[in-house]
């Protein structure tokens, strides 16, 4: 069935899909409601949203790019994260809002013209994952570990504070950048396997998709 002239909108509420009437005076969209722009993936999406919507609900139930997992839903495991403006984020945790104008690569973002990207490809060679459900939330903060590794960035276990260069990726090193991503089936010696193979050289340059 086709939408009614008042029924203006898919919008997002509390995690489920929703239609909406438009407002009664306006026509517009419905009143509390706001409009937002994002490029997802490469490509631009325009969506009217409750400003409640956090990034993962418009994701998974709107744009419908399911391989960004719903886990824990309070910031604990991992599962959703993504990429936003090139860094690493819980998308459970943040607004769709806080992201107008922004820049989101998901897991579904990552492959480029049928090529895996390098982080994906060393997850397969190394047998970094199990169940799989962790996995898209695990490559994803690889993606931005070997990043911000190379941007000299320090974690807490990092040895040399006064070394403005890429960071050396040890075992503990890895294993620390990671901890925020966690894996049910416990495994973690193939993940920082998978991690550690692209360590150098592959952290001296940015792999995240242009």
């Amino acid at each position: 069935m086709g939408l009614t002239r008042r029924q203006f909108a898919v919008v997002l509420a509390g995690g489920a899909t929703a239609l909406l009437d438009a407002d009664p005076q306006t026509g517009g969209p419905p009143a509390g409601t706001v409009s937002c722009t994002f490029t997802v993936n490469g490509q631009a999406r325009s969506v009217v949203l409750d400003p409640r919507v956090s990034l993962l609900d418009l994701l998974r139930e709107h744009l419908r790019l399911t391989g960004t997992k719903k886990g824990c839903d309070h910031g604990q495991c991992g599962a959703c994260t993504v990429l936003a403006d090139g860094r690493r984020i819980n998308s459970c945790l943040s607004l769709a809002v806080q992201h107008d104008g922004g820049r989101i690569i998901t897991i579904e973002g990552l492959e480029r013209n049928g090529q895996l990207h390098p982080v994906q490809a060393a997850f397969l060679d190394h047998d970094g994952f199990q169940c799989g459900y962790c996995t898209p939330g695990q490559i994803c903060s690889a993606v931005a570990l070997l990043d911000e590794a190379r941007a000299g960035a320090p974690s807490s276990v990092t040895r040399d504070l006064r070394n403005s260069g890429p960071i050396d990726l040890t075992d503990d090193e890895i294993r620390e950048r990671m901890s925020g991503n966690l894996c049910r089936c416990g495994a973690y010696p193939n993940i920082v396997a998978a991690v550690r193979s692209l360590a150098p050289p592959s952290a001296s340059r940015s792999i995240e998709p242009e």
